[in-house]
């Protein structure tokens, strides 16, 4: 259900899946990175569902992992045993049951049990998906050349920046990004956003941790997206980059392509 992949293991080729008259190329993977001794982050690409989601666990310590092993677990659960019906009630149901759990799975341990959830659904009948976020993982559509950040980042220093407390490259934004509003874990199991997003022809979505949004700027995120590869040597080059640059957080990536179905030949 869960995939922590060590950086030496090769990505897995994408998986293409149909749904109506598009169909979807995904692939994702995951890396270490040089500070910390495991990866906390987690991912999930179905294999059979257009179901794509990322966790970030909260944190170096054992509430980190269970968090993020608890929470992708438990939201695929849910969005499958409700498959074909995906819409708004339902996925606010499977996150507030993924909460459930995880405030279950942390009640008997000392420290913070907590992550970030970022999750794209697409509607079996396809031309429109679904995203679900907690936290500060993020979802970015390449579409026309122009890269766009979808979900917002549920933190201190967003606000912060947004409202022009602070310039982004303060201090006081750097300690603010550690100050999470909403996430998968928290003591008053907070709503997701959800938003319900077209899916076109040539679009290309980029699910993430902060380990890549933090160490790659907007230029290099839409250049390795925009620059013609596969899913798989996309999330490839996208999770290198980060290492490349430093590699200061666990890295994770999950890449969507929209192509049209091709009818089978009568």
């Amino acid at each position: 259900m869960f995939r922590r992949p060590p950086p030496d293991q090769p990505v897995e080729p994408a998986r293409r899946l149909a749904v109506g008259r598009l169909t979807l190329e995904i692939a994702g993977w995951s890396v270490v990175g040089h500070r910390y001794p495991e990866n906390f982050d987690v991912l999930h690409v179905d294999p059979e569902l257009p179901l794509a989601a990322v966790a970030d666990g909260m944190g170096d310590g054992e509430g980190s992992r269970v968090a993020g092993r608890t929470a992708i677990t438990s939201f695929v659960e849910r969005v499958r045993a409700g498959w074909p019906t995906v819409g708004a009630a339902e996925l606010r149901a499977a996150t507030a049951e993924t909460q459930l759990r995880v405030r279950r799975a942390g009640a008997a341990l000392a420290g913070l049990t907590g992550c970030t959830l970022t999750a794209l659904v697409a509607e079996p009948e396809g031309g429109q998906g679904w995203l679900v976020q907690l936290g500060d993982s993020r979802a970015y559509r390449l579409r026309d050349g122009l890269l766009e950040l979808v979900t917002v980042d549920h933190t201190m220093a967003w606000l912060g920046v947004v409202h022009g407390w602070w310039p982004a490259t303060s201090p006081e934004a750097a300690r603010a990004r550690y100050q999470l509003l909403r996430y998968v874990g928290h003591p008053d199991r907070p709503e997701p956003d959800l938003l319900a997003v077209p899916l076109r022809t040539g679009d290309t979505w980029l699910l993430c941790t902060d380990g890549v949004s933090d160490q790659l700027d907007y230029h290099r995120l839409r250049d390795l997206l925009a620059a013609g590869r596969d899913p798989a040597r996309t999330a490839t080059a996208l999770l290198s980059a980060t290492l490349d640059e430093g590699g200061d957080d666990n890295a994770t990536a999950v890449v969507v392509r929209v192509h049209p179905t091709v009818p089978a030949p009568r």
